[in-house]
């Protein structure tokens, strides 16, 4: 099926985790897809805030996805990766391990955990460490403690699989989802010595195909 496809437009900035979790669920199953750059501007043709993009996003973010072959627009990261499960991952390759009521649920909250605490946490504390225009070390280390807590609950689900996976079983979403923004911990200033399963995942996602590809073409290189 996937060679009939015609490709998908994932809407994308070099310096940002989110489009890249997209791209990694994109090349797990194979679907076709061309990056389209955007820098942070209102210039009208290339800036996110100008008003070519913002027809397809009204918020002025990425990603957004654009699929020529339903002629959905999706954007937010969430949104985007439910999309391309609920359409093209017809054989269950990257969705929840298993079926039970339980396994959905947790799907979900490991899936909303990073959406709305340990990425945003992450992006504060990007923020307060190299982009706000005054020093704020209250604001910082108040950012930098709460995305260690995140890592502490990451740290003990990781546990139950040895580091191979956030969901045990196998490699899902929940971890495309994680990749890019723990991948931050460098930039952000934070360290995972005292992390021994999340610093063995990364690893582990690092050498997987999908993963290195998604960042080539996301971000022009390797990481």
């Amino acid at each position: 099926m996937n060679a009939h496809l015609e490709p998908l437009t994932l809407h994308a900035h070099a310096s940002g985790p989110n489009p890249v979790k997209i791209a990694i669920a994109l090349e797990a199953l194979h679907i076709p897809y061309k990056v389209k750059s955007w820098d942070f501007s209102d210039d009208p043709n290339t800036g996110v805030k100008g008003t070519s993009f913002l027809k397809i996003n009204e918020n002025g973010r990425v990603p957004a996805l654009e699929d020529p072959n339903t002629g959905v627009v999706s954007w937010e990261s969430g949104a985007c990766m439910n999309y391309v499960r609920r359409v093209y991952d017809v054989g269950n390759m990257i969705g929840p391990p298993g079926g039970s009521a339980q396994e959905l649920v947790d799907f979900d909250k490991w899936e909303y955990f990073l959406l709305t605490t340990l990425g945003p946490m992450t992006g504060q504390t990007n923020w307060f460490t190299h982009y706000h225009p005054t020093k704020n070390e209250d604001a910082l280390q108040r950012y930098r403690a709460q995305t260690y807590r995140c890592y502490d609950v990451l740290e003990q689900q990781l546990e139950k699989s040895g580091g191979e996976s956030i969901l045990p079983g196998r490699v899902s979403t929940v971890d495309f989802h994680f990749e890019p923004w723990v991948r931050q911990h460098k930039f952000a200033g934070l360290s995972l010595d005292n992390y021994p399963c999340i610093t063995r995942w990364l690893v582990l996602m690092d050498a997987r195909e999908d993963v290195q590809e998604a960042y080539c073409k996301v971000k022009g290189k390797g990481k």
